[in-house]
């Protein structure tokens, strides 16, 4: 491998002062409920509504002030992505076997009861964020989604944001941002019970409170800066490849990009490309920061050392501008979605295309995938067996139980075993 531009190393926010400072925040939340909730919202961004919760009618007026073509495309992009959610949910099925003989083993698949939403604001209103979390939770059957965003420093929601948070089926909708939402959330204030699973990305201190509230309830993952990688070969085109990687370095300066090349020539020409679409950028202050402190270029001896150095790198995002895409999909194993081809692009995950957009980060890909419809589904098991078959697995367990030392199970065993062997055809009595 030659290394044409080091990186910077990725590395999740989980500095001591972030962690300390957002401890503090979650006791003073904890502690002082809707006051503290109020008082922080007043502090971080000069809001302090009546009430933080949008009403019917505020809802119907934001809805009514996005121009017809974003309301047709929002309902484009979130009928993409209730489509797959359902298609991903046709998958479950109940499970039960008889093994051994005389005992049914079995499974079903049970959704949350509620979820709170977090759809962040800040450097830009990503409103399709909403989508991403709300509508796989209610595919797979939450009967409560509570959906928070962030306002507009001092002046209120994005209308855009309320319309998506809407459309794709929250049940109440709050303008509240940063750690207070999330406590408002998982410990329940006010009218707001506790939810069940929190999810959505935000910023570092939106993620802390995530980490620490994992327990008091559910998180769907961690997420920190969002990263992208493309392995491209001499058949891609470097002005694509460039314009795909300035794409993510957009986000934040603490973005991540990873091109992954298999020749010299190729790897100085996409560098040529970001040097000369970089300065037309809008954005690209914030892009030039990600670039410089985190964009990095290797040129791999071939396809395997490629499918390394990326698996390696575990991407949130994994495009592939190759010519025998086949070859790389059988044996990439580390990313959290995958862009096949260059006719598509991370920005249609992110947006329209239907997969979801929440995705592991900062390695995480190596262990988890991102959020879809089975995040907000619990797989629980069940059992039932004859009173034949409790005797024969009742004398295994109180075995089993003796070697443990754990006297009282193994009575648990012992009393079935001399209850069936006395009476085989005993049925349990049925309880009304």
């Amino acid at each position: 491998m030659k290394v044409l531009k080091e990186g910077g190393h990725r590395l999740f926010e989980t500095d001591p002062e972030t962690a300390r400072y957002v401890a503090e925040l979650l006791v003073r939340l904890r502690r002082d409920g809707m006051d503290a909730v109020r008082a922080l919202s007043a502090q971080f961004d000069a809001w302090s509504p009546k009430s933080f919760e949008l009403s019917a009618k505020q809802i119907a007026a934001a809805v009514g002030e996005c121009p017809r073509q974003l309301r047709t495309d929002t309902a484009f992009c979130q009928g993409n992505v209730r489509r797959f959610a359902r298609a991903q949910l046709r998958m479950f099925k109940p499970l039960e076997v008889e093994s051994p003989r005389g005992v049914w083993l079995g499974h079903r698949h049970i959704p949350v009861h509620s979820v709170g939403s977090y759809v962040p604001g800040g450097r830009y209103p990503m409103f399709g964020s909403a989508q991403m979390s709300i509508i796989p939770a209610k595919v797979a059957g939450v009967k409560s989604v509570i959906a928070c965003t962030p306002p507009v420093r001092g002046s209120g929601y994005y209308p855009a944001t309320i319309n998506a948070m809407k459309q794709a089926g929250a049940d109440r909708i709050f303008v509240l941002g940063g750690v207070p939402a999330m406590a408002l959330m998982a410990f329940g204030m006010g009218e707001v019970d506790p939810v069940d699973i929190l999810c959505g990305a935000g910023n570092k201190f939106v993620a802390e409170a995530k980490r620490q509230l994992f327990g008091q309830c559910g998180i769907d993952l961690l997420a920190g800066p969002t990263e992208i990688a493309v392995i491209a070969d001499d058949s891609a085109d470097p002005a694509l490849v460039a314009c795909d990687l300035l794409g993510q370095a957009e986000h934040d300066p603490a973005s991540g990009q990873l091109c992954v090349c298999l020749s010299v020539a190729f790897g100085r020409a996409v560098l040529k490309e970001i040097e000369r679409q970089l300065p037309a950028l809008p954005t690209r202050e914030i892009a030039g920061q990600s670039w410089a402190a985190n964009g990095k270029l290797s040129v791999a001896r071939d396809r395997d050392e490629a499918i390394r150095i990326s698996d390696d790198y575990a991407p949130e995002h994994l495009e592939l501008h190759v010519d025998a895409p086949a070859y790389y999909f059988d044996r990439l194993r580390n990313y959290g979605s995958l862009f096949i081809g260059e006719e598509t692009t991370v920005a249609y995950g992110d947006k329209s295309i239907g997969t979801n957009h929440i995705l592991p980060t900062s390695r995480s890909a190596r262990y988890t995938g991102g959020v879809w419809v089975g995040k907000f589904l619990k797989t629980v098991t069940y059992q039932r067996m004859t009173p034949a078959a409790s005797v024969r697995v009742g004398e295994v367990t109180a075995r089993q139980c003796d070697v443990e030392r754990m006297a009282a199970h193994a009575v648990t065993a012992r009393v079935r075993v001399a209850r069936y062997s006395a009476q085989p055809g005993r049925r349990r009595k049925k309880h009304a």
